[in-house]
């Protein structure tokens, strides 16, 4: 059993999946609304009592820098550390890994009917593939091609400072600067 999670600043969604013929085979899912919680581990606890199934791998894909198993999420007042998940699921070890990251590693298990065409382009294309997602904050991710396969790697690029290129622009960087003290993608 594969208890797997996607973390995010507004809702974070958990999942137990088992693998039946080299694909994932949903079990059951819940969302919960990231900020009425104090902390991931609240709501983990709470999925697996009300499931009570024996888990044997954990991976969450979560918002923000995962850094040596932890990260302090930039839009929720969490700090998640995979060794303290671990413990509190009585396994050998538990993942973190980038949300984005996650989407990227899961884009080859995709079908045809899961894409939507939004410009045409060659079907053949080769080369590295970013993935940027809009969501509470802005995920971005990155896959290079090594001639052969797709390499996933994580980044924040959405934590960049804005960098404004016009007279519009300067005056919504000012505006915000006045609320906020720092401005990012």
């Amino acid at each position: 059993m594969i208890l797997a999670g996607d973390v995010g600043g507004t809702s974070t969604r958990l999942a137990f999946f088992t693998i039946e013929d080299g694909r994932l085979n949903l079990v059951v899912e819940k969302d919960y609304p990231s900020r009425l919680r104090k902390s991931l581990n609240e709501i983990v606890g709470e999925f697996v009592l009300h499931h009570r199934l024996a888990i044997e791998y954990a991976c969450f894909g979560i918002a923000g820098p995962v850094q040596h198993g932890r990260v302090e999420t930039p839009n929720l007042p969490w700090i998640v550390d995979q060794e303290t998940i671990a413990r509190q699921l009585r396994i050998q070890s538990a993942w973190l890994i980038n949300d984005l990251l996650a989407n990227t590693y899961g884009i080859p298990a995709l079908e045809e009917r899961d894409f939507a065409l939004l410009n045409s382009g060659s079907p053949d294309a080769s080369g590295n593939a970013a993935v940027i997602s809009a969501g509470t904050g802005l995920g971005e991710a990155g896959a290079y091609w090594d001639g052969k396969h797709y390499h996933p790697f994580a980044c924040e690029g959405g934590h960049s400072d804005f960098a404004p290129r016009g007279r519009v622009e300067i005056d919504l960087l000012k505006y915000l600067l006045e609320w906020f003290g720092h401005v990012s993608w």
